[in-house]
């Protein structure tokens, strides 16, 4: 005769009893929202950038958007490409916590190196 307790258990999946895949499945259920934030976050950067700048003056110089949107994309794509295999090998040898306090460094080191630079073609007296 079966003990109670064994037909009570609920049927669990084996991949899902692990750590591991409890992580991975996470990982999996947040498609949506990696997408969503990393599209929004770059979509709200790039926008009046130089880059787009330059796009826009390139696609009125030459005639051809067509050409100019290929070629303004896989500009972004390659060097999108870059920061990911990047972040992915970063994240490999340092910790999250360091990570973030040198992405956060690295921001404000950016920050302050490009408003010095804008400064100084401001009051520059050329």
């Amino acid at each position: 005769m079966a003990e109670p307790s064994d037909e009570t258990k609920p049927a669990s999946s084996p991949e899902l009893s692990t750590p591991e895949a409890s992580i991975d499945a996470d990982k999996a259920g947040s498609f949506g929202a990696v997408f969503l934030t990393t599209f929004t976050t770059v979509f709200l950067a790039e926008l009046g950038d130089k880059t787009q700048l330059a796009a826009l003056l390139l696609s009125a110089e030459s005639g051809r958007p067509v050409l100019v949107f290929v070629g303004a994309s896989l500009a972004l794509i390659s060097s999108s490409l870059v920061g990911v295999l990047l972040g992915r090998w970063l994240s490999r040898v340092l910790p999250p916590q360091q990570l973030e306090r040198l992405a956060g460094i690295l921001m404000i080191g950016l920050g302050l190196w490009l408003g010095r630079q804008a400064a100084m073609s401001m009051f520059s007296l050329s």
